[in-house]
C-alpha cells in the first residue's frame, strides 16, 4: 500500500487531503484511482489508514478509515555525518541510511573528500537528496522523513558533539572486534547517536583523534578494508539490529 506524509492541519473529521507533489505522482505515476486505499502519515507521527473520495488537479481527498501510532521507529535517534563520496554514491548511502532507521544524514567535507561541489550546485544537490530521503522513508514504511543536512567541514560536524549521547567511528588501525561488540551493546535505548563514515581513503589519522578527543569511540569492522558505502551500510545495520525492541 502507498504512503504518503502530510501536514497535521491536512487532516480534518474523518478525512485529509494530500496535496502539492503528491498529486501528480499518485494520479500519473501510480494510476490511483477513486475507491483506492492508501496510508498517511502526519507530522504528528500519526498512520492513518485511507480510502481516496476524490482526485483533483489541486489535491487528492481521502476517507478516514482507521487511525493508528506506527513503531517503525527506532527508539533512538542516530545522525549519520557521512565523507562525501565521489559521483552518486552518496545517493545509494543516504537511500540505505533511511531505509536503516537513521533521524539524520550530513554530508561531510574531510581532507581526502575528493568531491567538493560549489555552494550554488551543494544547495540543489541538497534538495535533491532530500527528495531522496523522502521516497525512501516511502518505501521504507518510515513515520518521519528524515532530513539531509547542509554540506558542512568535519571540524563544523564535530561541533555537535555535544547534542550527542555516543559517538562512534569505524577507523581501520582498531583490531578488537570484541571491543567493538561489546560497545554496540551497551548503548542505552533512546540514546542520541552520533556516526561519522569518511569518504574514499578513510580518514586521516588527526582528524580520528579530534573526534577522540570530542568523546567519539572509534570500532573496528573486521579484518578487510570496506568501501565508504559499504561501511556506512555494515554500520548503520548493526546499530540497527542492537538497537531494534523486540
Amino acid at each position: 500500500m502507498y504512503r504518503f506524509f502530510i501536514s497535521s492541519e491536512a487532516v480534518t473529521d474523518g478525512a485529509l487531503a494530500i496535496t502539492g507533489e503528491d498529486v501528480n505522482h499518485a494520479k500519473n505515476v501510480l494510476r490511483m484511482r477513486v475507491g483506492e486505499e492508501l496510508e498517511a502519515v502526519d507530522e504528528d507521527r500519526f498512520l492513518y489508514h485511507c480510502r481516496i473520495l476524490e482526485l483533483t488537479e489541486e489535491e487528492i481527498r481521502c476517507e478516514i478509515l482507521k487511525k493508528e501510532e506506527p513503531d517503525s521507529e527506532l527508539a533512538s535517534s542516530v545522525t549519520l555525518f557521512m565523507g562525501l563520496p565521489k559521483g552518486d554514491k552518496f545517493e545509494l548511502i543516504l537511500q540505505k541510511a533511511v531505509e536503516l532507521g537513521v533521524s539524520e544524514v550530513v554530508p561531510v567535507l574531510t581532507k581526502r573528500t575528493v568531491s567538493r561541489p560549489e555552494p550554488k550546485k551543494a544547495e540543489s544537490k541538497r534538495k535533491r537528496w532530500q527528495a531522496i530521503a523522502e521516497a525512501a522513508a516511502k518505501q521504507s514504511k518510515r513515520a518521519v522523513i528524515p532530513e539531509v543536512g547542509g554540506l558542512v567541514s568535519f571540524a563544523e560536524a564535530l561541533k555537535r558533539a555535544g547534542e550527542f549521547d555516543v559517538l562512534l567511528i569505524p577507523y581501520e588501525q582498531e583490531t578488537d572486534i570484541s571491543r567493538t561488540r561489546s560497545l554496540l551493546r551497551e548503548i542505552p535505548a533512546g540514546s542520541r547517536i552520533g556516526v561519522f563514515i569518511g569518504p574514499e581513503g578513510g580518514f586521516e589519522p588527526s582528524e580520528v583523534e579530534a573526534a577522540q578527543d570530542m568523546g567519539a569511540r572509534s570500532l573496528t569492522l573486521g579484518r578487510r578494508i570496506l568501501r565508504a558505502e559499504t561501511a556506512a551500510i555494515v554500520t548503520l545495520g548493526i546499530l540497527m539490529y542492537e538497537l531494534e525492541e523486540a
